[in-house]
């Protein structure tokens, strides 16, 4: 039977009890009720001070009046507390290191235990990253995946905006409490996720701000829940290759968008597809290979199993080659084909385009609102 979730919150307030240490005791088959009622085994590692605070009637019984004023207020919010003892909490998660033990829950917590592929990225990611994140995650929340991050700027919101705007789930951990939302730029998105029949996931107590040390341990909960992670851009030092470096100490898949070598944001995809994770040139890629792991390469809803994958595969993960070229007007078509991956300098794209810089900026900017390029101080490359 699962514990009382005010007993978790009362424990959790303890000085010196955070996830690890009360994950650790929870393993030990030392739960809340144990740890309030002194009822300790011999060898119980715990710190001076939680013992000390434990010990004193006083601290204990006002411990369980916050958790009762915190368990009230998750009420009336329609925030589910899910405790590490719960039925349903995902065994995914429940199998890593150091699963949290008490999770905060704002939208339909059934969602955790479908399966899900982590979607991570830079903060400041390219025009054309961000393109790749809102359409892979378009393709796989359509194929049946529910797509995982952490409302992040950049990548991660792209990838939840790729979910909410099929009008499907999609799941975002969160490196504050439940209540506050960051950035504050991300409220509307953090709404229309819940409004979507996603949720917002924190194992945070209340009142916790975006403090540094938060997001690495969000990290964990990003790749802990999901079957994968797929990585857009990253640089080499990123909480990103965080979250890809937990993926596979959790014996998780791990997915790569290769760049071009020049960009800073692809040495980290190309470092992790040199220690194995799986290179992707687009979604389906994905999906061939989790089909094995999830029992079934069949993963879409009802109404699209008549349809190929190409028919499911959104404009921009269409390689560049393969789109048919009445959808291009010639001239940008020509200019397009003279603008690498890697950034090229304005002046040197005149010249090769024959010296017109007036008709050269008039064709980059019609491809750049339809995406294909990104101007970059005084170069340009292309985008997808």
């Amino acid at each position: 039977m699962p514990s009382d979730p005010r007993e978790w919150i009362a424990v959790s307030l303890l000085p010196g009890m955070g996830p690890v240490t009360l994950g650790r005791l929870f393993q030990q088959s030392c739960n809340p009720s144990d740890l309030l009622n002194l009822n300790l085994p011999p060898d119980t590692s715990l710190r001076r001070d939680t013992r000390a605070a434990l010990a004193c009637s006083d601290t204990r019984r006002r411990l369980m009046q916050r958790a009762q004023e915190l368990y009230g207020w998750a009420e009336s919010e329609n925030i589910t507390l899910m405790t590490l003892d719960a039925d349903d909490y995902p065994p995914l998660l429940a199998s890593i290191y150091d699963p949290p033990p008490l999770l905060w829950i704002k939208g339909d917590a059934t969602i955790l235990t479908r399966p899900q592929l982590a979607v991570v990225g830079s903060r400041h990611a390219s025009r054309g990253g961000l393109r790749s994140a809102y359409d892979f995650s378009s393709y796989l929340s359509r194929s049946g995946l529910i797509v995982t991050s952490g409302l992040a700027l950049g990548i991660d919101s792209e990838a939840h905006r790729g979910a909410v705007e099929q009008k499907l789930p999609t799941i975002a951990v969160m490196g504050t409490s439940i209540e506050q939302i960051y950035p504050k730029r991300n409220r509307a998105l953090a709404e229309q996720i819940v409004a979507e029949g996603g949720c917002l996931v924190s194992e945070l107590m209340p009142g916790s701000p975006p403090l540094a040390a938060h997001f690495p341990r969000r990290n964990r909960i990003i790749s802990g829940l999901s079957v994968g992670t797929l990585v857009v851009e990253a640089a080499l030092k990123s909480g990103s290759l965080i979250t890809a470096r937990e993926a596979l100490e959790q014996g998780r898949e791990v997915f790569a968008i290769p760049g071009a070598i020049a960009n800073p944001l692809s040495r980290g995809c190309h470092a992790l597809i040199r220690e194995g994770a799986v290179l992707v040139e687009n979604a389906p890629h994905i999906i061939e290979q989790l089909g094995s792991l999830l029992g079934s390469l069949v993963l879409l809803d009802e109404e699209q199993k008549d349809l190929s994958p190409a028919d499911l595969i959104p404009p921009g993960l269409i390689p560049s080659e393969l789109i048919p070229p009445e959808l291009i007007p010639p001239e940008q078509a020509r200019l397009l084909q003279q603008i690498p991956f890697d950034l090229i300098d304005l002046d040197q794209l005149s010249v090769s385009m024959g010296g017109d810089f007036s008709q050269l900026q008039q064709g980059l900017m019609q491809l750049q609102l339809s995406g294909w390029v990104e101007s970059i101080g005084s170069g340009v490359r292309r985008c997808r």
